[in-house]
Formats: structure tokens, sequence, C-alpha cells
């Protein structure tokens, strides 16, 4: 079958559309889910045609709002609410059971969830926030699934793990090791640990497929520039505009960055997920719904970690 060109104006809904078939039948476990955001857009999508949805938030009440509103727009769908806190290492172990528990496998595993990029915050796990949600909670969470994930391995099926990174990995010189298990107050700076976090996820997915061996295929994906909740946040909005990614009178910068719509945003997503093109380029890039070169010189550089 030949598949139409995807480029940064696609929309979550026209892949859904073109990749009804692979995701149909499929059990999909999408993180941070809340409303008007990419997770929930992403799951949003999967729903009208996945066999199974799993959303997943650390908030009850945004997961009730969210259920809600696929099943209002799919009356039919398979949807199920999970709480899952990334930023407590007790509370990732406690989902994961619960998910090792369901009589379903799990066919792909979206990591959408990301900590609010805001001032220096210690998880009860004495992390620094941005690092413990957005990588440190995601690879215990995965690790703890694998088993469910790879049991949906069949001779003509591999699963598949997506984690959004961001354009700003290329702004990364590394990760500091140290700093991670030792997280200093006085040397934090609220987007080099974005960075270094969303640079961790393309290490991570390459990392990942080759551990794996074929088992398991893992995704990095680039959604661009879009507003969201999380930059609106008044812990993070402060940071935003000062970095001019937010004008003041809360516009999008267009001058600096090119936005997207929400459904653009989360298309890639999607293609990571479904298309069959990507089962012989496992731990590859995207971004605008296509495999990208890692913009980030760093990334796979093993002596920038440490």
């Amino acid at each position: 079958m030949v598949f139409p060109c995807f480029g940064p104006s696609t929309t979550t809904d026209e892949v859904a559309t073109v990749f009804c078939d692979e995701i149909r039948g499929k059990n999909v476990l999408v993180t941070g889910t809340s409303l008007n955001g990419l997770g929930y857009e992403t799951a949003r999508a999967i729903a009208r045609y996945a066999n199974l949805v799993i959303i997943t938030g650390y908030n009850a009440e945004r997961l009730r709002l969210s259920e809600a509103a696929i099943k209002r727009e799919f009356p039919s769908t398979n949807i199920r609410s999970l709480n899952l806190d990334l930023s407590s290492l007790a509370a990732v172990r406690r989902a994961a059971a619960e998910v090792n528990a369901y009589p379903e496998p799990i066919h792909v595993l979206i990591h959408n969830a990301a900590a609010t990029v805001g001032p220096f915050k210690l998880t009860p796990d004495a992390l620094e926030s941005q690092i413990a949600t957005d990588f440190i909670g995601p690879f215990l969470f995965t690790k703890l699934i694998a088993p469910k994930i790879q049991a949906t391995h069949t001779a003509t099926y591999t699963p598949r793990v997506v984690a959004l990174t961001s354009i700003f990995h290329e702004y990364a010189q590394g990760i500091d090791l140290a700093d991670m298990e030792h997280p200093d107050a006085a040397k934090y700076e609220p987007f080099k640990a974005y960075n270094e976090a969303k640079s961790a996820h393309v290490l991570w997915m390459v990392e990942l497929s080759r551990r794996a061996g074929g088992a398991i295929h893992g995704y990095s994906v680039s959604p661009g520039v879009a507003l969201t909740n999380l930059q609106l946040k008044p812990e993070s909005l402060e940071i935003f505009i000062a970095s001019e990614i937010i004008t003041p009178d809360l516009k999008p910068n267009t001058k600096n960055y090119h936005w997207k719509t929400i459904p653009e945003s989360a298309a890639t997503t999607l293609v990571a997920a479904f298309d069959p093109r990507l089962e012989d380029k496992p731990g590859a890039y995207l971004d605008d719904c296509n495999i990208a070169e890692i913009a980030g010189p760093n990334i796979l550089d093993p002596d920038a970690y440490g």
C-alpha cells in the first residue's frame, strides 16, 4: 500500500485515518492527557479506531474530564483511566502494578506527560522535578511494564514506545549525571533542566531499541511548538515570557518560532506510533511527521553524559 506524505501541517485525524487499520485492535497507553494538551489530542484521535485507550494523569478530576470528552465524541470507544504520578517512584510502581494486572497487553506506550518548566522543586524522592517527571519516572514505568508490551510482539508486529522530546533538545550540552543524583538549587536553570530531560528521551529511545533486540521499537518525537496548558501554568508563565516564547500579552511569539495547532503538533506522535514505514528504523527521531536528523550534536556521544 502506498501511504501519503505528511508534513508540518498534517493533523492527528489525518494520520489516524490513514493508519486506521494499524490502529484497529491495538491497546494504547498515553501519559499526560489533560484537556487542551497534546496527550489528550493523541488519545482522542486514536480512540476512534483502537481496541482500548488508557489515559493517565495524576489529577483524578482532570482524568475524568478527559475521559468524558472522548466518550462524548466517540460513545462506543473503550477507554480506561489510570492514576499515574510520574514524579513519585512509589506512585509509578503502583500504577505499573495496576497495568500489569490488566487482562490486555499493551501494543503502544506513548510518553507525553511533562513537568512544568518552573522554579526548582524536589520530588518525594529528592530528585529535581523535571528530570524526575519527564525521564526517570517514565523510564521506570516502561521498565516495569515491559513484559506487558513485549507480549504483543509477533512475527508480523513489533510493539512501540514513543517518547516526546523537543526541538530545544539541541541546546543541551549532554546531561550532568552528578547533578541528577544530587540536585542543587543554586545551579538550577529551568530550561537547562528541560533540555536535558528532552535529550534523555532521544538517547533513551535509541538505546531501548538497541537493547530490545527487535522485541520493542522506540521512537522519539519533536512535536514542534504549540500553545498548551503547560506554558500557561502560573508557575511557568513568567519563564516563558522572559524567554520570549510567549509575549507579555500571552500570545505565541510568531516572530521567532513557527507555531502549530495542537492537532498538528500531536500528529507526529501518531506517525511514530503507527506508521509501518518506520518498522525498519527503530530508534528514529521524528519531526514534522518525518524522520529527521537529531539536532543536538552531543545526544549520541557517550562522553556527554557524566
